[in-house]
């Protein structure tokens, strides 16, 4: 078999998985419950965010936290001061793809 094939949780629970992480990508899935969120950080690569589910609040560098729906894609450099948050009701699922690999 030529290909990988990998599996991302389904549901509503509370999840952050590194589906891959090798030496190009690192391709993240999350789910996050209302006031559910990553800790703030900088990016550590170029960063592709895309809302599957739900609204996504963001805090980027000094702006004030903006809201996007599902079906938007974010690119955010790095070194980028990132605070990601789900300030609503409705879940909100997101995939990340670092690219090229941090450390690259």
């Amino acid at each position: 078999m030529i290909e990988q094939v990998f599996q991302i949780a389904q549901g509503d629970a509370h999840t952050v998985e590194k589906v891959i992480t090798d030496e190009n990508v690192h391709y993240i899935h999350m789910i996050f419950n209302r006031d559910k969120g990553l800790p703030e950080h900088l990016s550590n690569s170029n960063v592709y965010m895309s809302v599957i589910r739900g609204l996504l609040s963001i805090g980027l560098d000094e702006q004030e936290v903006h809201e996007y729906p599902t079906g938007s894609v974010l690119k955010i450099p790095k070194g980028i001061k990132m605070n990601v948050k789900n300030l609503h009701d409705d879940i909100l699922e997101l995939i990340v793809v670092k690219a090229p690999a941090p450390g690259k």
